[in-house]
């Protein structure tokens, strides 16, 4: 099944006013591939149709699962290392050289909980036994209600822990159950998720001395961009550190943030 211009339309226009994801005719493979299943499922004769139901269904169970399907979930293990050096070596010695008794840590689009359980191993290392004394949270949030479970489980398949997790620490922080891998309970107690979607409020959340917002804004068109860069400022601590994606900028995008350039990767605080 082919979808049409038509339905293209249709379907990125819903998408993009649920989550803030841009899909335009060159993504149209994607939402054939990541909707098939659905529309299977649903016995649906057209993506249309598929659209007509999602859209008549006050639940919001068929919203969640086409937004659940299209949510890119792609992610790793300490996924392009550099950012978790700059905890160890630059980030985390500053906040505490500052006088930091506690240390609030969000991780935005944090995918099926990868990102956040790095986060949690590199803390492990660089603070040792003090990671309790210094009472480290780590929020992590997803619009995609299946990676939220899976995060929250903490339980990975083999091929999951093979990329990138080094070799040498995986029996200090995993327990081996056979065909899976089981974060250890000191560092699933670090971590807690919720669902959160980016494009509605999250004021509720706190505030955070730093905030991994990486390789999410990429998908959404400028002007949300603008927006949720804003707003992220708003849940930032003094001296609080954004750290994005390094292939991302925040220039043209928002003015209330200083880039910070250190040895060969970057952050930003407020101005």
């Amino acid at each position: 099944m082919k979808i049409k211009p038509d339905e293209l339309k249709l379907l990125s226009d819903f998408i993009h006013s649920r989550c803030g994801i841009v899909l335009d005719q060159s993504k149209a493979y994607l939402l054939e591939s990541r909707l098939k299943p659905l529309i299977e499922e649903l016995g649906c004769t057209s993506f249309r149709d598929l659209h007509t139901k999602v859209s008549i269904d006050r639940s919001n169970v068929l919203a969640n699962r086409v937004v659940d399907a299209i949510s890119t979930n792609e992610t790793s293990f300490f996924r392009d290392n550099k950012p978790f050096e700059l905890l160890k070596q630059k980030i985390v010695p500053d906040h505490f050289d500052r006088g930091g008794k506690t240390l609030q840590i969000w991780s935005a689009a944090c995918s099926t909980g990868q990102e956040v359980y790095t986060i949690a191993v590199t803390l492990h290392e660089l603070l040792g036994p003090a990671v309790k004394q210094h009472r480290v949270k780590i929020l992590g949030t997803d619009i995609a209600d299946s990676a939220i479970v899976q995060a929250s489980k903490g339980e990975y398949s083999k091929f999951e822990v093979g990329r990138g997790f080094p070799p040498q620490l995986l029996a200090r922080y995993f327990n081996d159950r056979g065909s899976r891998w089981q974060v250890k309970d000191e560092v699933r107690a670090m971590a807690f998720f919720k669902k959160l979607n980016l494009m509605e409020p999250f004021h509720t959340v706190g505030k955070f001395d730093i905030i991994f917002c990486r390789n999410v804004a990429i998908y959404f068109s400028m002007p949300d961009r603008q927006r949720l860069f804003d707003r992220l400022a708003m849940q930032l601590n003094p001296h609080g550190v954004l750290v994005i994606g390094s292939t991302e900028s925040l220039m043209g995008v928002s003015e209330r943030y200083a880039r910070r350039n250190y040895h060969q990767s970057s952050f930003y605080q407020l101005k």
